[in-house]
């Protein structure tokens, strides 16, 4: 069966570039409109796997069959028009104005993130939770979450969230643990204090006037790592408790690290304690 066969099977709807839909996805990658569904676009055989295999909710799929070359990009297309009634095809020229692919593989989906309830979440013993205090660039969201994904944290809470969740930009940066990783807001650092607090949590605050460097923080209990945005830093209301402060020691003349760079320091020196060494002495 080739592609156009495929597209006619699923009763794919030929669109324009005029088409709501297409309109869409441009507002959604120009990061310029509301997006209250929190759809985000998975552009491309990777991304759009990882829905399938995660379970994402589609809301929709864009197909350009000039563009799909392969016989794997073909059953996606099958796979993934099972999980959704809205159906659509574009011509070349069309997919080429929303595509940021050079060498596009003709699947485009729209998705929803996941919706997670905190009240839902229940952390394991020992766990590790990156709270992420008011970064500002999307790339570093993307990026710590990739981290906390790859270093086994249990959970990324965001308190004074600037960035959109849904930010081209932080979808790509993270390379897909948007999807896997549980992360949840909340709308005051009261809020995450008070579930910190509920949960016997120990809070790390990563600040260079630490006195106490990381490695020598034995960890071994829950812990939550707070790190703060580029250019203020943690929040002032962090500071009213007796958390502890960490540093990472600098040995150059920059007086700082990039906080996603920071955040995968401090992440995985609590993980490995917390939880490759515990099951390696268990």
């Amino acid at each position: 069966m080739n592609t156009e066969q495929l597209l006619e099977q699923y009763n794919f709807q030929p669109i324009g570039e005029a088409n709501g839909r297409i309109k869409r996805v441009k507002g959604i990658l120009s990061n310029s409109k509301p997006n209250p569904e929190r759809l985000f676009v998975a552009e491309g055989i990777w991304l759009a796997s990882m829905c399938l295999k995660f379970g994402t909710h589609i809301d929709s799929i864009i197909v350009c069959p000039e563009h799909v070359r392969t016989p794997e990009v073909q059953k996606l297309i099958a796979d993934l028009s099972e999980r959704t009634r809205d159906r659509f095809s574009v011509s070349a020229k069309t997919y080429e104005k929303i595509s940021e692919k050079d060498r596009p593989d003709g699947i485009m989906v729209l998705a929803a993130l996941p919706k997670r309830d905190i009240a839902d979440f229940m952390p394991p013993k020992n766990a590790v939770v990156l709270v992420i205090d008011g970064v500002e660039i999307p790339g570093n969201a993307g990026t710590m979450l990739r981290m906390a994904d790859g270093a086994g944290a249990d959970a990324v809470f965001f308190c004074n969230r600037k960035v959109r969740m849904t930010h081209p930009k932080l979808i790509k940066s993270s390379q897909g643990a948007v999807l896997t990783v549980p992360v949840f807001e909340f709308e005051s650092v009261a809020d995450c204090r008070a579930w910190l607090k509920k949960f016997g949590f120990t809070v790390y605050l990563a600040d260079t006037r630490a006195d106490k460097y990381y490695y020598d923080e034995p960890f071994g209990k829950n812990c939550a790592l707070v790190l703060g945005s580029e250019r203020y830093g943690i929040a002032r209301e962090w500071y009213d408790s007796q958390y502890s402060m960490i540093a990472i020691p600098m040995q150059g003349s920059c007086d700082s690290l990039n906080v996603g760079v920071a955040a995968t320091v401090l992440t995985y020196e609590a993980c490995i304690k917390n939880k490759l060494r515990a099951n390696r002495e268990g």
